[in-house]
């Protein structure tokens, strides 16, 4: 492999941008990860990949989509995303959030073909919402070069209203941290904000990615959280559902599983990349008082095609009430 598909080399500049802003020890945990994930990629460690990288199997899919003739079709799904609304009924909802709307988007992988961005650009049109919030995954790849992803993702800020709060996931380097946050995005690394309307609030939480770089800090987010307070918690897997319910959040947002991306008619997954029952894979779904909903996701990776699974962006609408 040439040079060029390694991360760019991390300057002293922005070690220190983000050793201020993610402390040295989280900062040397994730670089160290990502350093000897591309040394597995590229032949130097054992032989554990992530099927992204695993390039032949790309070839192979593209051959076997075209020869059943639903190639074209699954690029055009692929471009085609569908804005899903979705009520959440909370009992500790306060009055003020009311109808309180969350644009949720996640799984961008904005530079796997030049024409991603503006497929989702288009779908935002129109679309009316009180804050966004992204889970992860901004890459296609999961490691090498990143700034086409963040080229993408300046395109699609444009089009985003107020306030947006992010995650990062199993494709996203930490390298990428400072030029989010650039965009005005509100990076949220094992971290708690508050949202504030009319004297009422909500804490809203994020965690580093759990699902490869297992580098949340779950404890260490939620520890600020009063008791009886609402809480959503921003992951991009679903896979940390039981140690968020046992810390007592109300409502989990995370990606990761694509739905599938190719399914079987019906919806049905012919795989799921994520450790947790399949329910929890799309949808909504509920674990003891933890309520979640995993995004299918606007984007797609390892081939750029969707099949019986539509990409989507979603409005979760907050309502007062005892969840059904």
């Amino acid at each position: 492999m040439s040079e060029s598909r390694y991360c760019p080399p991390l300057d002293e500049a922005m070690r220190k941008r983000l050793e201020a802003r993610v402390g040295r020890l989280h900062l040397n945990q994730r670089l160290g990860i990502e350093t000897d994930y591309e040394a597995r990629i590229f032949g130097q460690g054992r032989t554990f990949f992530h099927i992204e990288n695993w390039y032949s199997i790309h070839g192979w899919m593209r051959g076997a989509l075209r020869l059943m003739g639903v190639h074209g079709r699954g690029r055009r799904n692929a471009r085609a995303i569908q804005v899903r609304h979705n009520e959440i009924q909370l009992a500790q909802l306060p009055p003020a959030f009311e109808g309180f709307r969350i644009l949720h988007i996640s799984d961008l992988h904005l530079d796997m073909a030049p024409d991603m961005p503006h497929a989702l650009i288009e779908a935002l049109r129109d679309v009316e919402y009180d804050i966004c919030v992204l889970t992860g995954d901004f890459r296609a790849e999961t490691f090498g070069p990143y700034a086409a992803a963040l080229d993408g993702m300046r395109q699609v800020r444009t089009h985003l209203n107020g306030s947006v709060y992010a995650v990062l996931g199993n494709h996203d380097s930490i390298r990428m941290l400072p030029g989010l946050e650039d965009m005005d995005i509100r990076m949220l690394m094992n971290e708690t904000v508050l949202l504030e309307r009319d004297g009422n609030s909500i804490y809203l939480s994020g965690i580093d990615d759990p699902h490869y770089y297992r580098a949340d800090n779950l404890e260490k987010t939620t520890q600020c959280i009063p008791e009886q307070s609402l809480s959503i918690l921003l992951t991009h897997s679903p896979e940390i559902y039981q140690h968020a319910a046992y810390a007592d959040v109300d409502l989990m947002l995370c990606g990761h599983t694509h739905g599938g991306q190719i399914c079987l008619p019906g919806g049905i997954p012919i795989m799921s990349n994520a450790n947790c029952p399949r329910a929890m894979c799309r949808g909504n779904w509920r674990f003891r008082q933890l309520q979640g909903y995993t995004s299918l996701g606007s984007g797609s990776c390892v081939v750029d095609v969707r099949l019986n699974c539509p990409p989507e962006i979603t409005v979760h609408q907050l309502l007062r009430g005892t969840p059904k």
